[in-house]
């Protein structure tokens, strides 16, 4: 890592996040056990997985080039956000800091 501003991405995830990892983890992986812990479906499970995926993906990213950017695509990965309103979101942030990115 360069600089002593960059953080890695375990450093940006919620305690909530890094709860489900250290259990998806002590469960070596299952989804079956993961969901048996939590007390919910295997497929509800599988979409938790798939998000935090996502949000990874976006943490650990070079292409995302602000808090703003990264924190709008976070909301998105969660399910908080539906893509008409991420694009719309970010295309007023790209307009208001002058150009594309």
């Amino acid at each position: 890592m360069s600089g002593s501003e960059q953080r890695r991405w375990t450093d940006l995830l919620s305690d909530e996040d890094l709860a489900f990892v250290k259990r998806f983890v002590l469960a070596s992986g299952s989804l079956k056990e993961l969901a048996a812990a939590y007390g919910i479906s295997y497929p509800t499970v599988r979409l938790r997985l798939d998000r935090l995926i996502e949000k990874v993906k976006i943490l650990d990213s070079q292409e995302v080039r602000s808090d703003f950017e990264r924190q709008l695509r976070l909301l998105f990965a969660d399910g908080k956000l539906d893509m008409a309103t991420l694009r719309t979101l970010l295309a007023a942030h790209q307009k208001e800091l002058g150009g594309t990115q």
